[in-house]
């Protein structure tokens, strides 16, 4: 079985919602018992808090649960436990590799597996915290290309 880690910096808003729609599409195309999914936070300020209201109404419209998580910090050993790591931003990816060490070839941006726009590398998911609903739609929406990219990658075991 491979793992993934979604990680964001609070652990309440991306990576939670990244880690719904990813277990969702595996489930939906009968993936689920080949892989394992987690989200983790570069900061502890949330440790042990569901995710965000925005983010679990937005899963929930689309029929995706993601209630029942919470919050927790990246651990070192992260880094040795997880096949892939997803990195929401360029500042997750920076803390990844600098305060944690992890090895760089298993840390990505999510949005290097977008289709929607695949020339571009370097992507950030904008982080939703403290907008209305709108930012929250657009959030999943970019999850969710990027999901379906990444998916795509692992079924075609395609070197990362």
């Amino acid at each position: 079985m491979q793992s993934v880690l979604f990680v964001c910096l609070g652990n309440i808003c991306r990576s939670p919602l990244a880690q719904g729609i990813f277990e969702h599409e595996l489930k939906k195309q009968g993936l689920d018992s080949q892989f394992d999914a987690d989200s983790a936070g570069t900061s502890g300020w949330h440790e042990g808090e569901p995710p965000h209201k925005g983010s679990i109404a937005i899963a929930k419209k689309y029929g995706i649960s993601i209630e029942r998580q919470k919050s927790r910090p990246v651990h070192a050993k992260d880094g040795e436990l997880f096949d892939y790591i997803l990195a929401m931003d360029n500042q997750n990816r920076a803390s990844l590799l600098d305060e944690f060490r992890f090895p760089t070839n298993k840390i990505h941006l999510m949005r290097d597996f977008s289709r929607e726009v695949p020339l571009q590398k370097g992507l950030a998911v904008p982080d939703p915290w403290g907008k209305g609903g709108e930012a929250f739609e657009e959030v999943f929406a970019i999850l969710e290309d990027a999901v379906q990219g990444f998916i795509e990658l692992l079924k075609n075991r395609t070197s990362l």
